[in-house]
């Protein structure tokens, strides 16, 4: 079954349980999901649409990176949720293995909450026909003690295992580090 407006706004709702400051900042997300209902998972839904991502932690607190190949940045993986996707977990933890080719199997979910929710605005693209519209990007904490990545070399250029120090996007930044103390 698809992921439905209710799992997001649920899911949402157990975020703001534990960082009820961050309500204003996504507030957007619920709008979206009572206009749009389960469209919201739609990549055609230009209001916005959530999308998943994967903080991969080793014991030794590096997080895995990749650099996007159309974006031309280093990101954590993810992307656009498929019918498929049961659950946003399920849906990073996919991504995760279609990018990096680490398998579920080899990682461990840290939790069922996201460790971070963040709302950005994607730019316009003609060649696709999509007007700038917003993403709501789920991202949890996987652990796993695999180093060897196999990249999907249509989407991702590179890797990289970062201490996450180095990541600059707050609070994500300070939420990895201490899930690595």
């Amino acid at each position: 079954m698809p992921i439905t407006a209710q799992h997001v706004r649920e899911t949402l709702g157990a975020y703001l349980a534990e960082h009820p400051h961050e309500k204003d900042a996504l507030s957007s997300i619920g709008e979206v999901a009572d206009a749009a209902g389960s469209a919201i998972a739609s990549r055609k839904e230009f209001r916005g649409h959530v999308t998943a991502g994967a903080a991969l932690l080793r014991p030794d607190g590096r997080v895995l990176t990749i650099e996007h190949r159309a974006l031309g940045q280093w990101l954590l993986p993810g992307g656009h949720v498929e019918e498929s996707d049961n659950t946003l977990v399920a849906a990073a933890m996919r991504e995760l293995a279609e990018e990096t080719g680490i398998m579920p199997e080899q990682t461990e979910p840290d939790r069922g909450a996201p460790l971070h929710i963040d709302v950005h605005a994607i730019p316009a693209n003609s060649a696709k026909g999509e007007p700038e519209h917003l993403h709501f990007d789920f991202r949890y904490l996987f652990r796993t003690t695999v180093d060897a990545v196999e990249l999907q070399e249509e989407e991702v250029a590179n890797y990289s295992w970062q201490f996450a120090d180095t990541l600059t996007a707050e609070p994500l930044r300070s939420r990895i580090m201490a899930a690595a103390r």
